[in-house]
């Protein structure tokens, strides 16, 4: 397994401008009341830095592992759905759930669906089911149905990515770790979108919102690189 050290040293120059970005965003920290494209760009710089992240290990790995490929499309509907939820007064949320729901579809089959851990489905399904019930006084019309759907959907990536953190049989690596990190921070990002928009303002819901949902972003984008870091231990391995 290729250490967390050898991982830093070889990543993190790749994502110095996604940690720019995400610091633009923050200083910049534009007002959602009046959307505009420039407000947009901010928003989405990030994900567009994970994509160059994505595009920085090689055309020719994207075409060989599947699992990198499905990543890269989820960032790509990301910052789609980011645009959208820009304009979310204007009647755009709908739109921006739909991309991030295509979203978790692509994560979930990049995770794979072995090991199943059947276990971690079921705690995974209960916090889902609470969640749920959680929000659904304060939902009518089509949101009744609508983030219910939601709501599965991402709790079945958060179950995909973290069924693959086996620590008891030691059976683990660091981009499990980061996709399992990932997939959580990213429940907890888009609750706290639904809790703030549905039920009751959350204190400084933004900064918890959109922290969380970079920090998993970057995390899952990272995950993607375990396929590579298989190769490099083979050639090592057969050398």
């Amino acid at each position: 397994m290729v250490s967390p050290v050898t991982v830093v040293k070889s990543e993190g120059p790749k994502l110095v401008p996604f940690f720019k970005a995400t610091c633009v965003y923050f200083v910049l920290w534009l007002p959602t009341s009046s959307p505009s494209w420039f407000s947009a760009l901010i928003k989405c710089l990030p994900i567009f830095c994970l994509w160059i992240f994505m595009l920085a290990h090689g055309f020719s790995f994207l075409g060989a592992h599947s699992s990198a490929r499905k990543i890269l499309a989820g960032l790509i509907f990301s910052a789609l759905g980011d645009a959208f939820l820009i304009w979310q007064e204007q009647g755009y949320f709908c739109h921006g759930l739909l991309m991030f729901a295509v979203t978790h579809v692509l994560y979930s089959s990049a995770f794979g669906m072995k090991p199943l851990n059947v276990s971690a489905g079921l705690v995974i399904g209960a916090v889902s089911g609470l969640s749920y019930l959680l929000l659904y006084p304060y939902l009518s019309g089509p949101f009744t149905y609508l983030v219910g759907v939601y709501v599965a959907l991402i709790g079945f990536m958060g179950w995909r990515a973290i069924a693959g953190v086996r620590l008891a049989n030691d059976l683990w690596t660091w981009t499990k770790l980061s996709a399992c990190l990932g997939a959580v921070l990213f429940i907890v990002s888009d609750l706290t979108i639904a809790v703030n928009k549905f039920c009751f303002p959350v204190p400084h819901s933004r900064a918890i919102i959109m922290a969380t949902y970079y920090a998993a972003q970057m995390l899952i984008a990272l995950s993607a690189v375990e396929c590579q870091d298989h190769a490099v231990d083979l050639a090592r391995k057969r050398a």
